[in-house]
C-alpha cells in the first residue's frame, strides 16, 4: 500500500475516532461529577456543590441538578430568578417556581408573590395568591373567588385557612354557603367535613343539619316520617339524599320508598331526575330488565343513559326496543364501532338481513372487537392495516440530540425510570403530530415500548402493528401458556392490556409487573405451585410474573368451565363479582359482555379479545377466531 495513502487515511480516521472517545470521555466524567454534587447537596456542602456544578453547565441534567440545589436554598432570590429566567423551557423551573412561591408565602413577601405568580392548577398556590391579593388591598375581589373556592365537598390545603377565615368573617358569607358546602360534602360522603359544617350554622339551622347526617349514616331512617322537619325545599334535597345513600344497599326499598313518597316533597326538576337516573341506572347494572322502562322515564337523557338504555333492552334480549333505543342515540354516537354492531344484530334479529350484512362488511374494516366480531359473522379475514411509521434515521437522531431528550437518556441511564417518564411527557407534550411518531420510534429504538406505545397513540396514528404489539418475552410467555395449554397470544393480550410490557408495573392498588399481579395473589399461587414465596418484589421479574399470572388465568378458565369472556372478566374484575354477574337464563356472550356493569371490565374484555386477535396474526398463527370466544353464558 502506499505509504502516503496509509498515512492519509490514518489521520482522516483520527479525526473521527478521536472526538468520539474524547466526548465519551468527558460524557463519563459528567456523569461522575453528577453524582458527586448529588452527595455534596445532600451533605449540604453548598460552597464544594456550586464549584463542582461549574464543571456541569453543559451537561443535558445541569437543570436538574440546579433545582435539587435550589429548592433546599430558596432565599437566595438572585440565583431562583436566573434559574427561572435561564431555564425556563425546562420542567424544573414550573417546579422551582411553586416551590419558591410557596417560601414567599410563608415569609408574607406579597408584592414578590403577586409579582412571580403564574397558574397551575395548584389550589394551595392559588388560595395564596387571592390571600396575596386581600393582603395588598384587594379585599373584595379575594373574598368574590374565595367563595367559589369555598363551593366544594371536600377540604382545601392549609393554605387556603387564612383565606377561608376571611371569608367566613365576611360580610358576603351566608348561611345558604354552609349548607351548599355541607349537601356536597355529603355526596361526597365527607362527613367529617360535613360536622364542621354543621358548626358553623346558626342554632335554628343545626337541627335540619343534624337529620341529614342522620339519614346520610342510616337511610333507612327515610321511611319513617316522624324525623322529618317541616317538607320544604331543603326537606326534599335531604329525601333525595337518603333515596341515593340507600339504593347502594337496598335499592327495592329505595326504589319503593321513592316513587310512594316522593309526591310530598317540593323536590326541583333537576334533583328529581338525578334520582329517577340514580335508580334506573342502578337496576342495569344489576342486570335488572326493569331497567329499560325506568331509563324511558327520564327526560333529558345524557349519553350515560342513550348507552345504558341500549344495553338495558339487550338484558330483555327485546329487539325490537333495541332498535327504538339505537335511534335514541346521536348521530355521531350511532357511528361507533360498538354501536353499528348492534345495529346489525338488531336488523338481523328483526329479520332485515341484508341490510345488517351490509352493515358488517363494513364494520368488517374495523381492526377492533366489533370489527372482528363483524368479520366472523361474514366470514372476512381480519383487517390489520399495518402500516408502520417511516421515520429517517437523521430525525431520530436529531430528535435524540435535543436536550429535553438527552434529559431523559440520562435519568435512565441512572435508571430514575420515574423522573426519565415525567421529563419523557414534559418533552413530548411540546411536539407536533408528525414529530410525536418520531419519538414514538425513538423510545421504541430505546427498547422502551411502554413510552413508544402511548406516544404514539397522543399521535393519534395506530396502524403501526410492530411497534403497537410487541413480543417481548417470547420465551417466558411461550413457556408458560404451553404449560398451562393456553395459546401464546392469550398471554400477549393479557399482558399488552395489563402492564403494556411494563415489567416494573405497579398500579394504585399495588399490582405488579407485566401480567399485574397483586401480592396476596402472589404467595396464594406460590403456595399452590409448591414454591418459597420470595418477596413482592420478585412480581417484577417477568419469568415469575408470566409464570404466576399464566397459571392464575388458567384457573380462572378452570372456574369458570373453559369460557374465555368470564375468566377474561374475573382477571380484572375478580371471580366474585363475575359470579354475581351470571345470568338467570342462558345468554349470547356478546350480550354478556356489553352490559357488564363496570366499564373498565366491559372494556377490558373487548380490548384483551382484540389484542388476542392481532397478536395471532403478528405471531403469523391462525388457531383462533374471535368466535371462538363467544360460547352462550349460561345461567349461575
Amino acid at each position: 500500500m502506499n505509504k502516503k495513502y496509509w498515512c492519509g487515511n490514518l489521520l482522516l480516521m483520527c479525526l473521527f475516532v478521536l472526538p468520539a472517545a474524547v466526548s465519551g470521555n468527558t460524557l463519563e466524567r459528567q456523569r461522575t461529577d453528577f453524582l458527586q454534587a448529588e452527595k455534596l447537596i445532600a451533605q449540604r456542602k453548598d460552597q464544594a456543590f456550586l464549584n463542582i456544578s461549574q464543571s456541569l453547565t453543559g451537561y443535558p441534567l445541569y437543570s436538574y441538578l440546579q433545582y435539587q440545589w435550589l429548592k433546599n436554598n430558596l432565599h437566595e432570590t438572585s440565583r431562583v430568578l436566573t434559574f427561572l429566567s435561564e431555564h425556563k423551557d425546562t420542567r424544573y423551573s414550573s417546579l422551582l417556581r411553586s416551590q419558591w412561591l410557596s417560601f414567599l408565602a410563608r415569609n408574607e413577601r406579597w408584592y414578590e408573590f403577586l409579582q412571580h405568580y403564574r397558574a397551575t392548577g395548584n389550589s394551595a398556590l392559588e388560595c395564596q395568591f387571592y390571600w396575596a391579593q386581600y393582603q395588598t388591598g384587594n379585599k373584595q375581589p379575594a373574598l368574590n373567588e374565595a367563595k367559589r373556592l369555598w363551593t366544594v365537598g371536600y377540604s382545601r390545603p392549609e393554605e387556603c385557612d387564612a383565606l377561608i377565615s376571611a371569608l367566613i368573617a365576611s360580610p358576603i358569607f351566608t348561611q345558604d354557603l354552609i349548607w351548599q358546602r355541607l349537601e356536597l360534602a355529603l355526596k361526597k360522603d365527607n362527613v367529617r367535613l360535613a360536622e364542621y359544617l354543621k358548626g358553623l350554622l346558626s342554632e335554628k339551622h343545626q337541627a335540619a343539619a343534624d337529620v341529614w347526617l342522620r339519614i346520610h349514616k342510616t337511610p333507612a331512617l327515610i321511611k319513617d316520617t316522624s324525623v322529618w322537619i317541616n317538607p320544604d325545599q331543603q326537606g326534599g334535597r335531604i329525601f333525595a339524599h337518603g333515596i341515593d345513600r340507600m339504593a347502594k344497599t337496598d335499592l327495592e326499598s329505595a326504589i319503593q320508598i321513592w316513587d310512594g313518597k316522593k309526591r310530598h316533597f317540593p323536590i326541583d326538576t333537576v334533583t328529581d331526575q338525578r334520582i329517577e337516573k340514580r335508580l334506573a341506572l342502578a337496576l342495569a347494572f344489576k342486570k335488572d330488565k326493569r331497567a329499560y322502562q325506568r331509563l324511558n322515564r327520564l327526560i333529558n337523557a345524557d349519553t350515560v343513559v342513550r348507552e345504558w338504555k341500549v344495553r338495558a333492552a339487550l338484558l330483555e334480549q327485546n329487539w325490537r326496543h333495541i332498535a327504538d333505543a339505537l335511534t335514541g342515540l346521536t348521530d355521531q354516537e350511532r357511528l361507533e364501532p360498538r354501536w353499528q354492531y348492534w345495529q346489525a344484530r338488531a336488523l338481523a334479529e328483526i329479520g332485515d338481513t341484508l341490510q345488517a350484512r351490509n352493515i358488517y362488511n363494513s364494520l368488517a374494516q374495523d381492526r377492533g372487537f366489533y370489527g372482528f366480531l363483524a368479520a366472523d359473522i361474514v366470514d372476512k379475514p381480519y383487517y390489520l392495516a399495518d402500516k408502520p411509521v417511516l421515520v429517517a434515521e437523521r430525525e431520530l437522531a436529531a430528535l435524540a440530540e435535543e436536550n429535553d431528550f438527552k434529559m431523559v437518556r440520562e435519568l435512565r441511564f441512572f435508571n430514575r425510570e420515574q423522573e426519565a417518564r415525567r421529563q419523557w411527557w414534559f418533552a413530548v407534550n411540546k411536539l407536533t403530530k408528525e414529530r410525536l411518531m418520531t419519538a414514538a420510534k425513538l423510545a421504541q429504538q430505546w427498547q422502551w415500548e411502554q413510552m413508544a406505545i402511548f406516544t404514539l397513540a397522543k399521535s393519534e396514528y395506530w396502524d403501526d402493528m410492530e411497534l403497537r404489539f410487541p413480543v417481548n418475552y417470547l420465551n417466558e410467555v411461550s413457556n408458560n401458556a404451553y404449560r398451562h395449554n393456553l395459546d401464546p397470544a392469550v398471554v400477549f393480550g393479557l399482558i399488552r392490556q395489563e402492564s403494556v410490557f411494563d415489567s416494573h408495573a405497579k398500579s394504585p392498588v399495588g399490582a405488579r409487573g407485566l401480567m399485574q399481579i397483586m401480592p396476596k395473589t402472589g404467595q396464594q399461587i406460590a403456595r399452590e405451585l409448591h414454591e418459597k414465596w420470595q418477596s413482592e418484589a420478585s412480581l417484577f421479574n417477568p419469568d415469575v410474573n408470566v409464570k404466576y399470572g399464566t397459571f392464575y388465568y388458567k384457573k380462572l378458565l378452570n372456574r369458570f368451565n373453559g369460557h374465555f369472556a368470564l375468566a377474561t372478566a374475573a382477571y380484572n374484575a375478580g371471580p366474585g363479582r363475575v359470579g354475581q354477574w351470571l345470568p338467570n337464563e342462558t345468554v349470547p356472550a356478546d350480550i354478556w359482555i356489553e352490559t357488564i356493569p363496570f366499564k373498565e371490565t366491559r372494556k377490558y374484555v373487548s380490548a384483551v379479545f382484540s389484542y388476542i386477535m392481532i397478536y395471532q396474526e403478528r405471531m403469523h398463527r391462525k388457531a383462533l377466531r374471535i368466535k371462538d370466544f363467544m360460547l352462550d353464558v349460561l345461567p349461575g
